[in-house]
């Protein structure tokens, strides 16, 4: 039986850089026994019933730490990139993969950055009344109290955040 490998779990706010740094760490890895789960893809496909009640986010990651769980139990190292506001969303993950191969990633970046960063315009639909209970502004996003690792997407470029990353899987010997 092969080893179950750690699930990254990448946490924040839209724009601070989840999906773009579990792309460039992915990259970095450079296998074949790796995967990304991302947010936005898994609510177009598995997801794409769910709303955005609190009720409905929660269920989607639930469904995220599911398939999680099942790559990482066939071995497979798995990059998810889930906004998962509630930290109460977060530790039900924790609990259905493990916390021995769970591995929270909190992409700290200022509201005002990650606002800056609107490529998708959700911040100025947001603002205009389009988007109701929107993480950030109308509905809360609870910050990770004891993450593994706190990477300030707004302080650090993509290159130093990878390499943090990278650094802490080398430690914790989750790869060479």
């Amino acid at each position: 039986m092969q080893n179950k490998a750690p699930v990254l779990w990448f946490t924040g706010l839209s724009g601070s850089g989840k999906s773009t740094l579990s792309q460039a760490v992915y990259k970095k890895l450079n296998t074949s026994k790796a995967t990304i789960i991302d947010g936005d893809v898994l609510r177009k496909g598995l997801c794409k019933d769910l709303g955005f009640s609190k009720e409905d986010r929660s269920e989607n990651i639930r469904r995220a730490g599911e398939v999680a769980k099942l790559f990482s139990d066939a071995g497979v190292l798995t990059l998810a990139a889930f906004m998962s506001p509630m930290s109460s969303d977060r530790n039900t993950a924790r609990e259905l993969i493990g916390a021995d191969r769970f591995v929270e990633i909190y992409c700290k970046c200022s509201f005002d950055t990650c606002e800056s960063r609107d490529i998708k315009g959700l911040y100025k639909k947001a603002r205009a009344g389009e988007l109701k209970n929107f993480i950030g502004l109308d509905a809360i996003y609870e910050e990770p109290k004891s993450p593994e690792l706190i990477i300030e997407t707004d302080q650090l470029s993509i290159e130093e955040s990878t390499k943090l990353i990278i650094e802490f899987l080398k430690e914790k010997e989750f790869v060479n």
